[in-house]
């Protein structure tokens, strides 16, 4: 296991594209670290320079107090899996997860104890004799794992391995791909664009966007106290709303959104109002939504099944948040501002 640092990054590329923007960044020794943001933004290039695939423009990247910015990827005690796995078709299991020891001239006997041992905390045990085409999507990425996890690396780094699965295939992916790394405890940096797999998954976020880091914290952290409006309107589905008033930007989510009528006797002075035209509403199974507008500006509000709330489309009805549930954001830089929200 390790630390990760890296210092001041940057990669830019023919004209002067910043495709990575002076990051600073430390995972902690056994930590789970998510890299979130949209397509573009940087996460795979600054995965890619601390895996050694991709040479920085500028700055340096550490691993165990190291730094291994110039060294090439064997020597940075590594492993990756990518989106594709890269497995070898026309070997079996074993083999495939055996060819990182066997380019490392180790014994025989060693790599059999490695593969049985990689191969059972995968639960794959009973696939070493398949092939790669005999294999689900979920067995091939435990299978990638296996392979990687049989370097004995200071460090995994991920790139998207869940994203050729299905919905369903994906969700217990993610069970079992935190249960591993929970028993292995080895660092693991995480690259995805899925909200889902990041607060699921990591036990800190970087959420990134235009190569730079916008904010980094814990899934909890990033959802109920983000940093700006990219941040708060990027995660959650549905976003936050974000609705001027008096100079500032109110944010609130969707699920903090509930009717005036709702409001228990004696807390309407602890709520900001808001007059709420609904348009349509969205059935999901375990939660309703409400889309609607306040004034020009679009908004959702999100109820269990349920719920009682009675505010059919076509109509305006008054809906109210709690001013602790208020985050106030300047409108012309999107920081976040600190204060108390406006009292109409």
């Amino acid at each position: 296991m390790a630390v990760v640092e890296t210092r001041n990054l940057s990669k830019h590329f023919a004209g002067g594209v910043a495709a990575v923007d002076g990051i600073d960044l430390a995972c902690a020794d056994g930590e789970f670290l998510v890299l979130l943001g949209p397509s573009g933004c940087g996460k795979t290039t600054l995965l890619r320079m601390i895996g050694g695939l991709e040479p920085p423009t500028t700055g340096d990247i550490l691993i165990g107090g190291r730094v291994v910015t110039h060294l090439p990827p064997r020597a940075r005690q590594i492993a990756m899996v990518f989106q594709s796995y890269a497995l070898y078709p026309h070997m079996t299991v074993y083999n495939n997860i055996a060819f990182p020891l066997k380019a490392q001239k180790v014994d025989k006997a060693t790599q059999k104890e490695k593969v049985d041992w990689a191969a059972s905390i995968l639960g794959i045990d009973q696939l070493l004799k398949r092939k790669p085409r005999q294999l689900s999507g979920g067995q091939r990425q435990r299978v990638a794992l296996a392979r990687a996890l049989v370097r004995d690396p200071n460090v995994f780094l991920l790139d998207e391995p869940l994203s050729n699965l299905d919905a369903q295939r994906r969700a217990s992916a993610r069970d079992e791909l935190q249960q591993f790394q929970r028993r292995v405890g080895t660092t693991t940096i995480y690259v995805t664009h899925d909200q889902v797999e990041a607060m699921g998954m990591g036990d800190r976020i970087a959420v990134i966007d235009r190569g730079q880091i916008r904010q980094l914290g814990t899934p909890r952290e990033i959802y109920d106290e983000p940093a700006d409006t990219f941040v708060a309107t990027f995660l959650g589905s549905p976003p936050m709303n974000l609705v001027p008033r008096d100079g500032v930007l109110l944010g609130f989510r969707p699920e903090h959104f509930v009717p005036v009528a709702e409001v228990g006797p004696g807390a309407e002075r602890e709520m900001v109002a808001f007059p709420f035209h609904v348009h349509r509403e969205e059935y999901l199974g375990v939660e309703r939504l409400l889309y609607g507008e306040i004034g020009e500006t679009k908004a959702v509000a999100r109820f269990p099944a349920a719920a009682p709330t009675d505010a059919p489309a076509g109509g305006t009805y008054d809906f109210a948040v709690h001013r602790q549930d208020l985050k106030l954001f300047d409108p012309e830089s999107g920081l976040r501002r600190h204060g108390e929200a406006p009292h109409r």
